[in-house]
This record gives structure tokens, C-alpha cells and sequence, in this order.
């Protein structure tokens, strides 16, 4: 056994234990971005340092091996500071957004771009459950918005916007006739609106919430090809079915991991906003793997390489790759390979590791 401290707290490892490990074994918490248990330790993001006391010196804890009589420093303002620098320089190259322009101007936050999802799949019973959920006061507030989240909806560049303010007044409709079927229900809702009435004011503009801007021609060719609907349109929603029709011509600007991004969640812990000036070292772009549902998008990859190597194993299918060097390296599909080729059966074992949602699962509407 190998014994060394932590913040002044001892803790013994076992011999080829990483400094990370014995850390979460002490009950000290190490944020990281690049390390994933199970998978090969490839130290890239910088965010999990450590500084040794005795040499004077800074390291990596998810690739350090722990030494005997080590004293490291976990949470020295020097470290955090070393920290803070290494999650701004990955947010300076993240340019995706966390949010859907259509969500960051509604009043009340709704996440219209999950409820177009729920809707695409037919689930309608989630989409209900999520709309209770959100719409916490007696009235959708959409009966007396102007439509901001529609002037905002980026679809309107090739047509019309979605048709959002009518699908949330459809379901508005039947989540009303459930809390009419209960006098409890309709109890609680009152109370919870006496304690969060809304005031014109998103949360969410507050919030981390990176901007893409405007896409130029070519990327918004690629956000496109998100809609999966025939390109029927429908502008009166009467029914679950017609809901889903208008709602597959979503373009999904958001992020499907704004509630469980590990870059979102490690910059709110040290309080940094996005910058407003960004790298740019390649254009934004998605891609769309049509056989396996696995959707890409650069822009929210910060290189942190779990995708590659938690397939490096595989020799059966071509995976994602490292391509060109230095500054502009980014992952991709192989040279020599299309991208509706990879992954053919890992595709779920990339998503899973993702730590920020640059790798996502396309889903099919219904008929």
C-alpha cells in the first residue's frame, strides 16, 4: 500500500493508483473533463491539477501515479487558479450553443426544443408530463406572448418559424383538463404560483449559455438535416398527431446535454461566463450518421479524445480519429471513410462518454 496526503488528510492506495483515485477515496472532490473510469487515462484538458508540495510542482490527477509520502495541495488558490485557466481555454474553442435561441427569448423558459422532440417520438404522455411541469401558472403564458420564441426559431429562414406558440396552447389545453379532474392539483398549482410568478424574465439568460451567432450558408444546411418531417407544415395544431408533424421541422439548435454537460456544470462551479471572443480553428458543422442515428457536432467537441479511445480497441469498424495536427486537430471520421460508415455497433459507447454533448442520438419522427 502507498500512503500519501491530501489536503492534509492521509489515505492509502494500492501500487499503480492515480492521485485522482485516492483523492475520491479521501472524499475529495477533483473536478474532470478528459478522465472516464474504465478507459485509458490520456491526460488533455487540464482541469483535474494538483500541485505537489514537496517538488513544487503541478500534475494532471487523473494520469498521476500516487507516491509514497506525497503531500498534494487539491484545493490551493494556485490550483484553482490553474483550473479556472484550463476550462476558459476549453470554453474559448466551444462554440455551440447550450440553449435554442427559441427557449433563451422565452418569457418562461420552456424547453421547446424537448417538447418538439417528445412530440416527433409521439410520446405524448411525457410531453404532457413535461409541460405540468413548466407551465406553473394558471394560464400557458403563451396566451399573452407576443411570440418571441417564433421570431427567434431559426426555421423561419427557409419558411416559416415552428409553430410553437399553438403546439404549447394544444397542450396547455389538455394539461388543463387533467387539473380540472383534480381539485389537489389544481390546489398546488395555485400555491406554486403565488410563489414563482413569472415576470418577463428568463432564467436562462442568466445562465451559461454559449452563442453560435449566425450560421452561414453551408452550416445551416447541416442544422437542417435535423428535420425529420416530410416539410408539411401546419400552423392550427388540433391534435397530438399534428403537433408532431409541425414539430419534425425543428432544426434542434439546442444542446441535448445542457442538463448533464460536464463543461456547463465544472464552469458554473468556478463562476466563469462563456467569453464572447472564441477561437476559431474549424467551421461548425453536424454531422448525421443516417445508419447508426449518431449525430456530431464539432462545435461542442472539446478534444478531450473518449470517443477515440474508448473505441481503440476495435479493429471490426472504422471510429472516430484524431485528424491534422497541433491547433487544428479535431475528431473525425478516418480520411478515408465516409461518416455514415463508423460505429456501426459503438455508437451508444461514444455517446455515453461524451462529456459535453458534442455526440448525440438522432431520432426518427412517427408517421
Amino acid at each position: 500500500m502507498i500512503r500519501l496526503k491530501i489536503d492534509n488528510t492521509e489515505v492509502d492506495v494500492s501500487d499503480g493508483q492515480t492521485i485522482l483515485d485516492a483523492a475520491t477515496k479521501a472524499g475529495i472532490h477533483i473536478p474532470t473533463m478528459c478522465h472516464r473510469d474504465r478507459v485509458e487515462h490520456y491526460s488533455s484538458c487540464m482541469v483535474c491539477m494538483v500541485k505537489d508540495n514537496r517538488r513544487d510542482s503541478y500534475m494532471p490527477s487523473c494520469s498521476a501515479l500516487a507516491q509514497e509520502g506525497m503531500e498534494i495541495d487539491a484545493s490551493g488558490e494556485d490550483v484553482l487558479f490553474l483550473r479556472k485557466k484550463a476550462v476558459e481555454l476549453l470554453l474559448s474553442e466551444h462554440r455551440a450553443e447550450c440553449e435554442a435561441p427559441c427557449r433563451v427569448v422565452c418569457p418562461a423558459g420552456y424547453n421547446i426544443p424537448a417538447m418538439n422532440r417528445l412530440l416527433i417520438a409521439g410520446e405524448t404522455e411525457k410531453a404532457i408530463e413535461l409541460a405540468r411541469e413548466e407551465i406553473i401558472t394558471p394560464e400557458v403564458v403563451c396566451v399573452e406572448c407576443p411570440g418571441y420564441c417564433e421570431n427567434a426559431c431559426r426555421r423561419r429562414k427557409v419558411d416559416q418559424p415552428i409553430s410553437i406558440r399553438n403546439i404549447y396552447l394544444f397542450v396547455s389545453q389538455i394539461i388543463n383538463k387533467y387539473k380540472a379532474s383534480s381539485e389537489s392539483v389544481n390546489q398546488d398549482v395555485n400555491a406554486s404560483v403565488e410563489q414563482k410568478k413569472i415576470k418577463n424574465t428568463n432564467p436562462l439568460k442568466k445562465r451559461f449559455s454559449s452563442r453560435i451567432g449566425k450560421l452561414d450558408e453551408i452550416e445551416f444546411k447541416e442544422w437542417l438535416k435535423e428535420c425529420t418531417g416530410s416539410g408539411k407544415r401546419i400552423r392550427e395544431i388540433a391534435d397530438f398527431r399534428s403537433a408532431g408533424i409541425e414539430a419534425a421541422n425543428c432544426m434542434h439548435c439546442d444542446c441535448r446535454a445542457a442538463g448533464n454537460c460536464k463543461l456547463r456544470a465544472v464552469a458554473e462551479e468556478f463562476g466563469i461566463k462563456d467569453p464572447t471572443g472564441k477561437l476559431v480553428n474549424a467551421p461548425i458543422q453536424k454531422k448525421i450518421n443516417i445508419n447508426t442515428g449518431l449525430i456530431f457536432e464539432n462545435a461542442k467537441c472539446i478534444k478531450c479524445g473518449l470517443c477515440v479511445r474508448v473505441c481503440e480497441d476495435s479493429n471490426d469498424e472504422p471510429a472516430l480519429c484524431f485528424i491534422h495536427r497541433g491547433f487544428i486537430s479535431i475528431i473525425s471520421e478516418p480520411l478515408t471513410t465516409k461518416f455514415d460508415d463508423i460505429l456501426k455497433t459503438q455508437t451508444d459507447k461514444c455517446i455515453e462518454v461524451c462529456p459535453t454533448g458534442a455526440l448525440s442520438r438522432f431520432k426518427k419522427s412517427f408517421k
